[in-house]
């Protein structure tokens, strides 16, 4: 999959954003191996609260800002009959939040970085079809893929319960 990245202020130029959203990309592509697609394009925004709020607002209904926004542009169905060969095909588009992703890291007592990967993570999975908000099965089966996916890249499962 080909990734085109945009990083927005404020997020800190003292991290190398491309690079974890390109690992986290790889790592998704281990648990959903349709991610693996070379004929797959998506973007990924790194912005503010104010601009996924705006986004939020145009695209949800919702006026408020959140962590992270998936707008994929196929179906499921349509990535998994995808031939290898051909054209690149739009996957779709992700937006974190700076504000929001690095107050509800502070509130895991994760690093920033380690959030904004599983954001990363979990807005491929949506753009990939899987669906958190429609039954629980399909909430622990997307949960597991974001699991496992993490840990590929060392980081710890963000649901285990606090000990």
């Amino acid at each position: 999959m080909q990734l085109d990245i945009e990083i927005e202020a404020p997020w800190p130029a003292t991290v190398e954003w491309e690079q974890l959203a390109l690992d986290a990309a790889e790592a998704a592509a281990q648990v959903d191996t349709t991610l693996g697609n070379e004929r797959l394009c998506a973007s990924i925004l790194f912005t503010s609260d104010a601009e996924i709020r705006s986004l939020n607002s145009e695209w949800r209904g919702k006026d408020k800002p959140t962590n992270v926004l998936s707008f994929p542009m196929l179906e499921r169905s349509q990535l998994l009959d995808l031939p290898l060969e051909g054209p690149p095909e739009l996957l779709g588009d992700i937006a974190l939040a700076l504000e929001t992703c690095t107050r509800e890291a502070q509130e895991k007592g994760v690093a920033v970085e380690q959030h904004a990967v599983h954001l990363i993570v979990h807005g491929l999975l949506h753009l990939a079809g899987h669906d958190h908000e429609t039954g629980e099965a399909e909430a622990e089966a997307m949960e597991a893929l974001e699991t496992k996916a993490l840990a590929i890249m060392g980081i710890a499962d963000p649901y285990a319960p606090d000990l």
